[in-house]
């Protein structure tokens, strides 16, 4: 395996793992069931996915130079993460949160968790643009670039599949803690106020330029 190859592995490794609306997401939703929350890591890998081949295709360059169309993504997945946060914010503050299903997955909450987390990264507009600058810098001089690219969309998508997932597998071990109601009513609206700040910091960078 190359030097560079390495180096990007830990980039890639440390880009996936920062926390954000992604994490944050599959968090609450890994609060309410196992598989609801490794749905929603299912659904962010899968966000990752479209930007990898996005990236991959050239496209991304297309939103990194038309300033209305990036501006009109980061609206709407500031918009979705902002709807995300004060859901989850009304729910914390009722006298009975959103009714979760604890002991088992239904088919709506796995559904639901794998749209959320899907939305949540895809509707992200600094994702593309951040692939297109970055893979680039590990395709060697005089390597075939389609082939080298790939490879590296590949390993973040892969590295999406493993770290969410075991977030979720993690958050659910601490289940009985995290679902007693006060706690779970703090987890929700902890969650609930980050992609509110998240989605809120979206938007007034959208206006600002």
């Amino acid at each position: 395996m190359d030097a560079q190859l390495i180096a990007f592995i830990g980039v890639a490794a440390g880009m996936v793992a920062m926390p954000g609306a992604d994490f944050t997401v599959v968090v609450r939703n890994a609060v309410a069931s196992r598989h609801a929350g490794v749905a929603c890591a299912v659904g962010v890998a899968g966000g990752l996915l479209v930007h990898t081949a996005l990236a991959v295709a050239g496209l991304a360059a297309l939103l990194a130079t038309v300033p209305l169309l990036y501006r009109t993504l980061q609206i709407a997945g500031g918009a979705y993460v902002l709807y995300l946060g004060v859901r989850a914010v009304r729910a914390a503050l009722r006298a009975q949160p959103e009714p979760c299903d604890f002991e088992g997955a239904t088919a709506s909450g796995v559904g639901r968790g794998l749209r959320q987390g899907f939305l949540t990264n895809v509707l992200n507009p600094k994702a593309p643009v951040l692939f297109l600058s970055l893979l680039p810098q590990f395709v060697p001089e005089g390597a075939a670039v389609l082939p080298r690219t790939l490879l590296l969309a590949g390993i973040v998508v892969l590295l999406a599949l493993i770290w969410f997932p075991a977030v979720a597998l993690l958050v659910d071990r601490l289940g009985r803690w995290l679902r007693r109601p006060r706690t779970a009513r703090a987890v929700e609206g902890a969650s609930g106020g980050a992609l509110t700040v998240l989605g809120a910091t979206l938007l007034v960078q959208s206006t600002a330029h």
